[in-house]
């Protein structure tokens, strides 16, 4: 896992402050990892086209076009007024290269954003909605210098947004780039060098970007001396909407749990392979318990959640005060937008909208962490999010592929598998959720087409 930053002014500072960089040579080398990017996969393209800002990103900008003059056919925009010493020192720099100054954009075959960066913190102007939507209109491929213009600081857009095939972010990762509202615009993210390597970069972090290797399978080439008793019994509890426990079931045998058992009174149609109870297996190891629970008795709920064992909750507990007793145990809760809006109105956080979280995710994820520590919470979305205490880490793999009914009981069967086994509460959600989103990549039929099953059969594929 890689670390993400709120921000990187401070490490800049650092970097003049104990290593004696300057401001010209941390640009220097950010606008040298933009040119090597472009010349090493962008050897075809013959045009770039760069639009520069005021300040600081526009300078970059300027850096880059003069390191890649005579290489390509280079042109500058500008989109206002210089007003960064830095811009201005680099306009001389091309200036002196007498690198063409364009007043009327064109199609160029690659287009480069430097207008504003990660250091929007304000609505934009009518006329840098219109150029940034006039770029959106060109064909061409399109980067974007640290972030892409129209989102702002906070990762949130407010107008509109610059519309990146790529991202190259510099010095290191920033929460704005992880926002659900920001991953439509940013396409692929890459760090630029800026003089030293990104260990010594970077300082410490509560938040860190999850990547494959992250993902612990729960595979058993070590145990050949063990029997199904020694993967756990995981007991799913079925609610009126009986299908979603069955789904979770599913995904949990196929994901390494010894044993599963359906908790419901009424007599089930269950594959061979899933047991039915009518109450708690006596050799549980761990409850799943929410996903399609509609009513319920409240005193056999109320045994359940007061039970000592490994645990998850999803979906119709995020709406009622009982949930409330329990949130100081080791358990993880997964909440959609929604769900979570109702949990932090129960709990006295914030009675929020859907899109005042969906604008802040890490700060009410923070907010809520910081109150439950105990707590393991993955918040869904298209980047999904996962804290425990003081730490959140993030999952960009999410895709449209999994907007559908019954994938969200697929996550929380895996969850529940790996706790039945023995992972711990933090260790099960990171991996599950990995696998749950690198089993969506995997499937290879129309987009549209993802049936819960499908999704439980790659997973099996990892």
């Amino acid at each position: 896992m890689k670390r993400i930053f709120d921000e990187v002014n401070s490490l800049d500072k650092r970097c003049y402050e104990k290593f004696a960089l300057t401001e010209d040579i941390l640009m220097e080398h950010a606008a040298s990892s933009m040119a090597s990017y472009i010349q090493k996969n962008h050897k075809d393209k013959k045009s770039i086209l760069i639009v520069c800002g005021s300040g600081n990103n526009g300078a970059d900008g300027m850096a880059l076009a003069r390191l890649l003059y005579k290489a390509y056919e280079v042109s500058l925009y500008f989109y206002t007024d210089l007003k960064s010493p830095m811009a201005k020192l680099q306009f001389q720099r091309a200036k002196a290269l007498n690198i063409n100054i364009i007043e009327t954009l064109y199609e160029a075959d690659i287009i480069v954003d430097c207008i504003f960066g990660s250091g929007l913190n304000k609505p934009l102007k009518n006329d840098a909605i219109s150029l940034i939507n006039k770029l959106n209109d060109i064909n061409a491929f399109k980067i974007a210098c640290d972030i892409p213009s129209g989102i702002n600081n906070k990762g949130q857009i407010i107008d509109v947004a610059y519309e990146a095939d790529i991202t190259i972010t510099m010095g290191a990762l920033k929460t704005s780039l992880y926002t659900d509202s920001a991953k439509e615009f940013v396409g692929d993210i890459k760090v630029a060098n800026l003089g030293v390597q990104r260990e010594v970069y970077e300082g410490n972090s509560n938040k860190y970007l999850l990547e494959k290797e992250d993902m612990i399978l729960p595979k058993r080439s070590k145990k050949q001396n063990s029997h199904k008793g020694t993967y756990g019994h995981l007991n799913v509890i079925a609610g009126c909407k009986k299908g979603a426990g069955v789904i979770a079931a599913k995904a949990a045998f196929g994901f390494g749990a010894g044993l599963v058992s359906v908790v419901c009174h009424e007599e089930l149609d269950l594959p061979y392979h899933i047991m039915q109870t009518h109450f708690l297996s006596q050799n549980c190891t761990a409850i799943a318990i929410g996903m399609g629970l509609g009513k319920y008795d409240k005193k056999e709920i109320k045994e359940i959640l007061n039970n000592d064992l490994p645990m998850i909750i999803d979906a119709d507990l995020f709406y009622e005060e009982i949930i409330l007793d329990i949130l100081d145990k080791d358990i993880v809760l997964t909440p959609h937008p929604k769900e979570f809006c109702a949990l932090l109105k129960l709990c006295k956080i914030a009675d929020i909208s859907i899109i005042e979280l969906q604008e802040n995710r890490f700060f009410y994820v923070e907010l809520f962490s910081k109150k439950y520590p105990n707590i393991t919470l993955l918040l869904k979305g298209a980047n999904v999010l996962i804290s425990k205490n003081k730490e959140i880490f993030v999952n960009p793999y999410g895709s449209s592929v999994l907007s559908k009914g019954g994938s969200g009981d697929v996550l929380s069967g895996l969850i529940a598998s790996l706790l039945a086994q023995g992972y711990k509460s933090i260790e099960s959600t990171i991996s599950a959720s990995l696998a749950h989103t690198f089993a969506a990549k995997a499937y290879k039929k129309n987009d549209y087409s993802l049936i819960p099953s499908d999704l439980i059969e790659e997973v099996k594929k990892l």
